[in-house]
């Protein structure tokens, strides 16, 4: 969630740490700091401030040894997310020991923190901030008399929690220090410098190579060459990251729009080309899916939402008994998972927490652990047995927009092969589903466009409403869950999202006359009942906003007040067009009250935290 950067080498580095923080700011943060080394004072020079990056640099600009921080070339940079204390000034990062003798940015939590702090304080520390990061700097620098690195290794051996951090000491200057676990941390290196990241994309374009840390290892980085040492110290080789692909850590755009969120709703179509073209080229072992015994996809937030349709996906097409579950749920209720399951975790961003978890619960009970990500070289992709891989490209926006539909794509693409293995789907079959599933993009690009001026009208009508109420049924459902989340993470707006056929189960009692109901009734084999419940709310006074398939608009169309009609499909690969319209719903609401899309209060894009 938070976001690490650092940098060592022959060049003056604030305007590199400042650069690679605002590359990292679609993470989510509330404030943000840098600690840069004066070689000459063997002092560090330290500032932090409440706020976007723009405040840091106001704060760096009236320094008054701003001449100093811009010839520094050694230093380190965090934007922070808060979990362990309020944002302020005094809980942002970088983080200090009372005596300053060491600078430390950290990302993760530190479970044990309240023990540390109270035997740290017993042996005279002097706490500045209310956060559990504080005592790792106290602790480095209590064992710095053995070298930082050495220090550094006292420290995590100490450490109970997931992490990931960096230090660094005017008593060895030129030097960074990082370690990790279970939180991302990577290494850069260009000619005679080397950068230490939390994300790829945060570091600049013009790398000449990266590498991964793996947990509890130390990696000691200077200008011409750096070590990785494990456990016990000693010198490892570093795992070495692709960078082929240079949409992996390129400076993200948004192409002309005014926000991330829409420049990446628009350019659905070509992540899915891209999707497409890569499962097309893909040589995924099925097998251990086409022999499970039972599959349980395993996510959080819009991916749990990718996971739900999948769901379907591997029992219809695929003839595997499956489950989703709520990662954060699934791996502390005792699962029955073992051998001849396969867990196949969703993460957008392959760090989230949570999954990873979960993934470890499945693997020490000897399930077979599948990824879903869109990021190559993440934490899943190293932890799985396998990983299917999207390629949305970069989404700054916090709101997944681009990388649902490719998601759901890549669980289609899965399915027909699963379903081709067991003989679920014959080979005449499939190629029809496959036919389906390559126009997809079109399909996307078509709903869009018909999207625009119906949404558009929905937004004039409803901006100010106080709450909608969601509805669908079958491969429908996700979708609502889907709208009304993005609904309630860019505009604020409360919103629920329920069954149809439960809605007379409790919900039906919020509605009152003029409430927005968005219901989401493309072709399925419970269209028909899906009409009675929506005129089950007609009767109650409510508006309705119907997302509607082509050609069975009729069996809708009397119900709404407003009719979205979307390209038809297979209806189990309807999802991907029908979310089209709520995410415009969502983002032009959130513009229509003032609001940045892109910077959802209180939400991080990367959950590395539970």
């Amino acid at each position: 969630m938070c976001g690490i950067v650092g940098y060592v080498g022959n060049r003056p580095c604030i305007d590199l740490l400042l650069d690679g923080l605002e590359r990292l700011e679609y993470r989510g943060y509330d404030s943000a700091g840098v600690a840069l080394l004066d070689d000459d004072a063997a002092l560090a020079l330290r500032v932090r401030s409440v706020g976007g990056i723009a405040e840091l640099r106001g704060a760096v600009a009236r320094h008054p040894d701003a001449e100093a921080l811009q010839a520094s070339r050694t230093g380190i940079g965090h934007t922070r997310w808060a979990t362990h204390g309020r944002v302020s000034e005094g809980n942002a990062h970088p983080l200090s020991d009372d005596g300053e003798r060491v600078q430390i940015v950290l990302n993760g939590i530190v479970e044990n923190h309240v023990a540390l702090r109270s035997q740290l304080r017993r042996d005279g520390a002097v706490f500045s901030s209310e956060t559990d990061a504080e005592v790792v700097a106290h602790l480095v620098a209590g064992a710095l008399d053995r070298g930082l690195a050495e220090a550094v290794r006292h420290a995590i051996a100490q450490l109970d929690g997931h992490f990931a951090f960096v230090a660094t000491s005017p008593q060895e200057p030129g030097v960074l220090v990082g370690t990790r676990r279970a939180c991302p941390l990577v290494v850069g290196y260009g000619d005679e410098e080397r950068f230490l990241g939390s994300a790829l994309v945060g570091l600049p374009d013009d790398l000449r190579g990266a590498h991964a840390l793996d947990d509890d290892t130390v990696v000691v980085a200077r200008a011409d060459g750096l070590q990785v040492l494990d456990a016990r110290g000693g010198i490892v080789q570093p795992r070495q990251l692709l960078l082929a692909d240079a949409g992996a850590h390129a400076r993200p755009s948004r192409n002309g729009h005014d926000s991330f969120m829409l420049a990446e709703i628009e350019e659905q179509p070509q992540a899915l080309r891209r999707t497409l073209r890569a499962q097309a080229a893909a040589g995924w072992d099925v097998g251990p899916l086409a022999r499970a015994r039972r599959v349980s996809l395993i996510a959080c937030g819009t991916s749990y939402h990718a996971g739900l349709v999948g769901r379907y996906l591997l029992e219809t097409w695929g003839g595997v008994r499956a489950e989703t579950d709520v990662a954060s749920e699934w791996r502390h209720r005792d699962p029955d998972v073992g051998p001849g399951d396969v867990v196949l975790g969703i993460t957008q961003s392959g760090e989230t927490a949570d999954t990873l978890g979960a993934l470890r619960v499945a693997r020490e009970r000897g399930a077979h652990v599948l990824g879903l990500t869109n990021a190559s070289g993440s934490q899943i992709t190293r932890e799985a047995d396998a990983t299917v891989l999207t390629d949305a490209g970069p989404e700054v926006s916090v709101a997944a927009t681009k990388t649902f539909v490719t998601q759901v794509a890549a669980l289609a693409g899965l399915s027909l092969r699963v379903g081709l293995a067991r003989g679920t789907l014959t080979p005449s079959r499939a190629a029809l589903l496959l036919d389906e599933l390559e126009r997809l993009p079109d399909v996307v690009e078509a709903a869009r466009a018909a999207s625009a001026a119906p949404i558009e009208r929905a937004v004039e009508r409803w901006s100010d409403e106080g709450f909608f109420l969601f509805l669908g049924r079958h491969v429908g459902l996700p979708v609502a869950l889907e709208g009304a989340l993005k609904l309630k993470e860019v505009a604020y707006v409360p919103s629920d999202a329920y069954a149809a056929g439960e809605m007379k189960h409790g919900p039906i009692a919020l509605l009152r006359e003029g409430t927005p109901v968005v219901v989401v009734a493309t072709d399925s084999p419970v269209l028909d009942k899906l009409r009675s419940n929506v005129a089950e709310v007609r009767a109650r006074g409510a508006h309705v906003l119907a997302i509607a398939t082509e050609g069975a608009a009729g069996v809708i169309a009397d119900e709404a007040d407003e009719l979205v009609l979307v390209p038809p499909t297979d209806p189990l690969l309807s999802p991907v067009p029908a979310t089209v319209p709520l995410q415009l719903l969502a983002y032009g609401i959130a513009r229509a009250r003032g609001l940045d899309p892109d910077r959802p209060r209180n939400l991080a894009k990367t959950v590395t935290v539970e």
